[in-house]
């Protein structure tokens, strides 16, 4: 099986699926197959990550989704509140049927690490068991330091690789922001990339967007070193 990235969070709502949409697309735009793998989506109608990222990508095959759910909770309690069953190896095969037919395999988070996922497995469960390479989203005000080091401990003591660190709408307006890049570097000992507040409405130009505010060595360090 291909080793995959994940692109995990510190919490729900940090921008893991824009970021997922921007290097699924610029790995595409270099000639790899990548393509997005979101374990399941709770939420739905109306969120849909993996089309969020087939929308960014211009291609449906951009993306995948093997598991949705209606109510807006972590997807274990989701799968509860639905009285639908939802089993961890289900979804682990689900996701390792995805990457193995992938070249570049993406596996977006689902809220945060310790999020339950199903029974009495959690995300970062599956990032692990993926032996995924994480690349971590974080928010860039106040209260990120503890959060972000605390997701990073989390991820080592799991024996996960990590890529950096993205603090996600980064805008530089406050002394907490202007100094979290380098604290969080400082802290980690991992490199930390900030995308700032995106403009555009559409899944193509914030994938755009993210992609122009990621340094080029942060870029390329995540393309396969073999073909």
């Amino acid at each position: 099986m291909t080793a995959p990235l994940a692109i995990v969070g510190t919490d729900t709502g940090v921008g893991k699926t824009v970021v997922t949409a921007g290097l699924t697309r610029d790995l595409r735009e270099r000639g790899f197959d990548a393509r997005a793998i979101k374990p399941a989506q709770t939420g739905y109608p109306p969120d849909d990550d993996a089309e969020f990222v087939a929308d960014a990508c211009d291609d449906p095959d951009a993306a995948t989704c093997p598991r949705y759910l209606e109510p807006t909770l972590a997807p274990r309690v989701a799968a509860v509140e639905a009285g639908e069953a939802l089993s961890y190896d289900s979804i682990r095969t689900a996701c390792a049927e995805a990457i193995a037919e992938t070249e570049v395999p993406i596996v977006e988070g689902i809220g945060g690490l310790r999020v339950p996922l199903a029974g009495d497995r959690e995300v970062i469960d599956l990032v692990a068991d993926l032996e995924a390479t994480a690349v971590v989203v974080t928010r860039s005000g106040l209260g990120t330091l503890n959060h972000t080091a605390l997701s990073v401990e989390a991820l080592e003591s799991r024996g996960v690789d990590i890529a950096g660190l993205v603090c996600n709408e980064y805008a530089g307006a406050t002394v907490a922001e202007r100094t979290n890049p380098d604290e969080l570097e400082r802290m980690t000992g991992y490199d930390v990339e900030t995308v700032p507040p995106l403009e555009g409405e559409t899944p193509r130009a914030l994938a755009a967007g993210v992609t122009a505010a990621l340094s080029a060595s942060f870029l390329d360090r995540l393309v396969p070193e073999e073909r």
